[in-house]
């Protein structure tokens, strides 16, 4: 081993530390356990295993085994059957056709196990050929759904493409630096989109995820909800794990719906990256406990 690589690997293992608030461990083992914990305290899950941007065909073959594994682990276990998927993870990047066969394989897993696939969104690079193929596995019948980033300008337009098409979504903010050209800038300008395409699919009869931590966001979706006489059973919020469980508690307690986004693996460290990117807490939170250790 160099001595590259022993940097690397001790950085690794000693960012974990901090890292673990956010992701669930390292093994499926780790994670399972943690899918487990939080399915008997009554929340939602959607498991998702680590990793983008892979540069081979080999890599992109063993995400896509690696997320088959993960569907039967929760099966057996009799877990909530639901995963998220990253395109680049299963070779986007490379091949479109690779991507497609890759997430086909999976969702045909799923639709055999009766889960569901969330298909994660990236950077505004990947989104055309990321849509295109969620829409057309949806048409052949699969169980997918897809990821919409409240930032960028385009969605609006791809949220009424989506629901006609009878597609259900995760609505984000977004978490991927994009040009002012596609992308809004000023957060009152993204919570804004963010609520007027949240009001547009809770009228749409299909059952969609609002993923925010914004409690102005999330008190607003439960006015519109209650004021227009919507089911609680119609649609849930959505929450990373270890980021406000405070909140996520209290939703649950209210009676609302509440999925956990729980991630796992060894590919954590650009996951990690962004969590500390979106929240000065974060980042607050991993330097008080460096200076203490």
């Amino acid at each position: 081993m160099t001595n590259e690589h022993r940097l690397r690997d001790f950085l690794q293992s000693s960012l974990f530390i901090f890292a673990k608030r956010f992701v669930a461990g390292q093994t499926l083992k780790e994670a399972l356990e943690v899918v487990k914990n939080l399915n008997a305290k009554g929340f939602f899950t959607t498991l998702d295993f680590l990793g983008e941007s892979v540069a081979s065909v080999e890599e992109a073959t063993i995400a896509t085994e690696q997320n088959i594994l993960l569907l039967r682990a929760l099966r057996e276990r009799q877990l909530d059957l639901n995963i998220s998927v990253k395109p680049t993870q299963l070779g986007l990047l490379i091949d479109r056709k690779l991507f497609e066969h890759n997430l086909k394989k999976i969702a045909q897993t799923a639709k055999d196990l009766g889960a569901f696939v969330r298909v994660d969104i990236e950077g505004s690079s990947t989104t055309d050929a990321t849509f295109e193929i969620i829409l057309q596995l949806k048409s052949e019948g699969f169980p997918v759904g897809a990821a919409v980033q409240a930032m960028l300008k385009r969605s609006p337009h791809d949220v009424v493409r989506f629901i006609e098409d009878g597609i259900r979504l995760r609505l984000c903010k977004g978490a991927y630096k994009e040009p002012p050209v596609l992308a809004l800038r000023k957060k009152n300008d993204i919570r804004r989109q963010y609520l007027a395409l949240a009001k547009r699919l809770l009228t749409s009869r299909l059952y969609h995820g609002f993923a925010t931590h914004d409690e102005a966001l999330i008190e607003a979706i439960k006015a519109f909800v209650v004021n227009n006489d919507i089911s609680r059973n119609a649609f849930e919020f959505q929450m990373l794990y270890g980021m406000r469980s405070d909140l996520q508690e209290k939703l649950k307690r209210e009676g609302w719906r509440v999925r956990i986004y729980v991630p796992f693996g060894y590919a954590w460290l650009p996951y990690f990256y962004r969590r500390l990117r979106e929240r000065k807490e974060n980042v607050w939170f991993v330097l008080k406990n460096l200076f203490r250790s």
